[in-house]
């Protein structure tokens, strides 16, 4: 199994020039989209992760994002409401349903 790893991962209000502008670990109850961002290393060959959107521990969307080197910078997106506030994570997951990293935020 490759041993991938995520570096440089982060909750932001938008990727520009694939970095992340900021980071959120905060965002306001309102109608807006997050990215996760994330770098993969470790990819041996060409592969995929998944980012796992979770609400209070319940999957709300699930992105398959390719994987093509041995650095790769790569993002998910997800349409927030203001009424889904509380406990958010997006969790990293590569083949195999192997987790990589979880990364958490608040909606309040």
């Amino acid at each position: 199994a490759i041993a991938m790893t995520a570096s440089n991962v982060a909750i932001t209000t938008m990727v520009s020039d694939r970095m992340p502008v900021d980071t959120v670990a905060v965002y306001p109850a309102q109608q807006g989209k997050l990215y996760c961002f994330s770098q993969i290393e470790g990819a041996t060959e060409e592969t995929s992760v998944d980012h796992v959107w979770l609400y209070q521990g319940k999957e709300m969307a699930r992105v398959t994002l390719p994987v093509r080197s041995a650095k790769w910078r790569t993002y998910s997106s997800k349409r927030i409401v203001p009424e889904w506030k509380g406990e958010w994570a997006v969790r990293i997951v590569g083949p195999a349903g192997i987790e990589i990293t979880t990364v958490q935020f608040q909606v309040e």
